[in-house]
């Protein structure tokens, strides 16, 4: 098991179909101690779920748009598991009607709340774990994207500009991370049926353009993500940081 004697925070699982929840999976299964955060509206249905992961540990960190919130998770994470080797930052939001509408119509407060939330959110966890020392020596961070960051893609608008933003911060934080031996990468994952998804329109559509065009086709799964998440946490990924990995069934590498 490539993550055995390795603490990993899962951020952002919200319900079984949750890319975030595969991720959680895929590292208990590799011998990861797993601790994962939801929102509170979600923290019922989440503690039922992590029944299948015994000795899964949960904590509230309810808006990460407000520093106070963040800080309050990740001390009480400290406090109670000491230093980590993992962080995923699965944690992604857009107003639906900035999502439906055209790109041109992006309100500003939507725009600066999909960058906060999506984007800055990031950020602002890593600045305040390294700050309270939460990362060990060699610890690995993951972010999750999606190719409508690098192409402009229907109906995802505002989100896909918070990813490249996003994706950018990844290399920056390469280099501070680089200064501490941590490293930091994303997956860009194929699109998943999942509950953001469906904010998307016509989000049927792009699974099977996906499925009709990718060399595998076929779709990916949260279980294929979540074991490229768990790859990257892992020494096996060592020399790995800044990049970000398509987990897409190779859609990404093709044209027309």
């Amino acid at each position: 098991m490539i993550l055995e004697g390795k603490k990993v925070v899962i951020m952002g699982v919200r319900n079984k179909w949750s890319i975030a929840w595969g991720a959680a999976q895929s590292a208990y299964e590799q011998g990861a101690k797993v601790i994962c955060t939801c929102a509170e509206d979600s923290y019922e249905k989440v503690k039922e779920l992590l029944k299948e992961l015994p000795g899964t540990s949960l904590y509230i960190c309810n808006n990460v748009s407000l520093d106070e919130d963040i800080d309050n998770c990740l001390e009480k994470i400290k406090n109670e598991h000491g230093k980590i080797d993992g962080i995923l930052h699965a944690i992604a939001h857009a107003n639906t009607e900035d999502l439906r509408n055209d790109f041109i119509n992006t309100t500003r407060e939507g725009y600066a709340h999909a960058q906060d939330v999506s984007s800055y959110s990031l950020i602002a966890i890593l600045r305040m774990a390294k700050e309270k020392e939460m990362l060990n020596e060699g610890a690995s961070i993951v972010a999750y994207t999606y190719f409508g960051s690098e192409k402009a893609i229907e109906g995802y608008n505002v989100m896909g500009v918070a990813k490249a933003a996003l994706e950018a911060s990844i290399r920056y934080l390469a280099v501070d991370l680089g200064k501490i031996n941590c490293r930091i990468n994303a997956v860009s994952a194929g699109p998943i049926k999942t509950l953001s998804a469906k904010g998307i329109k016509d989000f049927g559509n792009i699974l099977d353009i996906v499925e009709k065009k990718a060399p595998l086709h076929r779709n990916v799964t949260i279980k294929q993500v979540g074991d490229a998440t768990a790859f990257l946490f892992s020494d096996m990924a060592s020399a790995i940081t800044g990049e970000i990995i398509h987990v897409d069934s190779g859609f990404s590498s093709v044209g027309v």
